[in-house]
């Protein structure tokens, strides 16, 4: 089988940020684009003994996924649950209508505790509450949570909007906490904004990236 050659001045593949090799539009040449399924950071925000962390921008129908990064998420209180909710237009109100399915499966430092269990304090049910993502975190110095959120086609005005998340946390009592949730936003209407935020206190350090999968 013959192969193809193609001329090295059909190359263009100048450095661009979050941009990958790929066939032109004529597919006789290479450039730097944009790939199916690739993640592009759209925002990165930072806590310091910050109340609640926000999205507002770059929410729109560009992309059809977002992924939010949680890194080292630190609280400032014991027992603070990591927690999101959404909110459409430039409303601020945080306060959409989910429905949640939550479990997780926990191991201690000892090696001798570990369960699998449903959380049914930690779902929802058609309820404007912020949803849980993580189990309540501990505030030694070397504990922290982090993990991802996925939400689904936020932007769309025909279907409601799925999420699913796993956090992965240290708690006080020297446990890993491995996290699970699924669920949707009842709503028909665009999401444009997130918020996270803990149930007990600041969020006294950490990272959130978020990113828009193409």
């Amino acid at each position: 089988m013959a192969l193809s050659k193609v001329d090295y001045n059909s190359l263009n593949v100048t450095a661009a940020a979050s941009k990958a090799l790929k066939w032109n539009s004529d597919a006789d040449g290479f450039e730097t684009g944009d790939v199916d399924g690739s993640m592009v950071l759209l925002a990165t925000e930072t806590a310091s003994s910050s109340a609640t962390i926000s999205f507002t921008s770059d929410i729109d129908d560009t992309y059809k996924e977002y992924i939010f990064k949680f890194i080292s998420i630190h609280g400032a209180s014991n027992d603070g649950y990591f927690l999101f909710q959404a909110d459409t237009g430039t409303n601020t109100s945080y306060n959409q209508t989910i429905t949640s399915s939550n479990f997780k499966a926990t191991h201690d430092e000892g090696d001798t505790e570990t369960s699998l269990s449903y959380r049914t304090a930690d779902d929802l049910a058609q309820s404007t509450s912020f949803q849980r993502l993580s189990s309540p975190i501990g505030t030694e110095n070397d504990e922290c949570m982090s993990g991802y959120l996925q939400v689904f086609d936020p932007s769309s005005s025909v279907f409601v909007k799925n999420f699913i998340a796993r956090t992965s946390a240290l708690d006080m009592s020297d446990f890993n906490q491995h996290v699970f949730v699924a669920g949707y936003f009842n709503t028909t209407t665009a999401l444009t904004r997130f918020q996270f935020k803990s149930s007990t206190g600041d969020i006294q350090s950490g990272t959130i990236k978020m990113y828009g999968v193409l």
